[in-house]
């Protein structure tokens, strides 16, 4: 354990807890530094750590939200139906094909998306179709508007993001603002929508890692949750603050240069 290594850890759990919920591919981002940098794989161990610091954020975020989500769930089994409760329903239904396509094309898209081809190509397609989406957007409708047909639609945009590169925020908002959903509703809609398909991948990852065995020592591991944890509680705040003034525009901005580069990389140096 040296200092190099404490600023790996640092770095990259900044990064994945920024791009996590931003719509700017945590993949993308994430292979930057292995690339520029020769740093070396964290490991599984880090992956699960620094997944848990994100879905700690945003559950406390939106925990007052979840529990009135989690009791108008319940009181709907008995027959009591109000807008929480539906909401609920539509979050796990959005949620199912994601679980789908990860259980049938999990270990291809292991195999052949970790590209940076792939990636740089995601990044940009992806960029300018949400580009496209926050330009068409009419936002006639709210987040108590949100029905089956748009908890499917976006649900089978976040399986998409599966695909590296794509951004899970990203696809999932740009559906919701081409169903006719506001900025900020698309945007909550997509976060709420990140808790169980989060989850579900530190369940999977930590599935994966051997009992004892990490690369990192456990005080990294805990950092490295931690300062996730944290960059994506602030980035979930301020987006959620700021988004209906700025819109996905400077995203979009980003993502185009952000794939440009990646490609450039991928020609020259990969």
């Amino acid at each position: 354990m040296n200092f190099s290594e404490w600023i790996q850890t640092l770095v990259l759990a900044m990064i994945q807890g920024l791009s996590e919920f931003l719509p700017i591919s945590s993949s993308a981002h994430l292979i930057l530094p292995a690339q520029l940098l020769a740093w070396p794989d964290q490991g599984l161990a880090f992956d699960v750590g620094v997944h848990l610091g994100t879905l700690a954020a945003v559950v406390i975020y939106f925990r007052q939200d979840l529990w009135c989500m989690f009791h108008a769930w319940l009181a709907s089994l008995r027959g009591q139906q109000s807008p929480e409760g539906r909401l609920s329903w539509w979050v796990i239904i959005g949620t199912l094909p994601a679980v789908l396509a990860g259980a049938l094309f999990v270990s291809a898209i292991e195999h052949w998306g970790r590209s940076i081809l792939i990636i740089a190509s995601t990044t940009l397609i992806f960029g300018a179709l949400m580009g496209w989406a926050d330009w068409r957007r009419q936002e006639y409708r709210s987040l108590q508007d949100v029905g089956l047909k748009d908890a499917l639609w976006i649900g089978l945009a976040q399986a998409i993001s599966l695909i590296p590169g794509t951004s899970r925020s990203g696809v999932t908002i740009s559906a919701a603002l081409m169903l006719g959903l506001d900025r900020t509703s698309a945007a909550r809609f997509s976060f709420l929508l990140s808790i169980p398909v989060t989850f579900g991948a530190c369940v999977m990852m930590g599935a994966r890692v051997q009992s004892g065995v990490s690369i990192l020592p456990w005080e990294m591991l805990i950092v490295g949750a931690l300062v996730a944890g944290i960059s994506a509680w602030t980035c979930i705040h301020l987006f959620l603050k700021w988004i209906a003034q700025i819109g996905m525009m400077p995203f979009v901005i980003y993502r185009l240069g952000l794939g440009l580069i990646l490609l450039w990389i991928y020609f020259f140096f990969a």
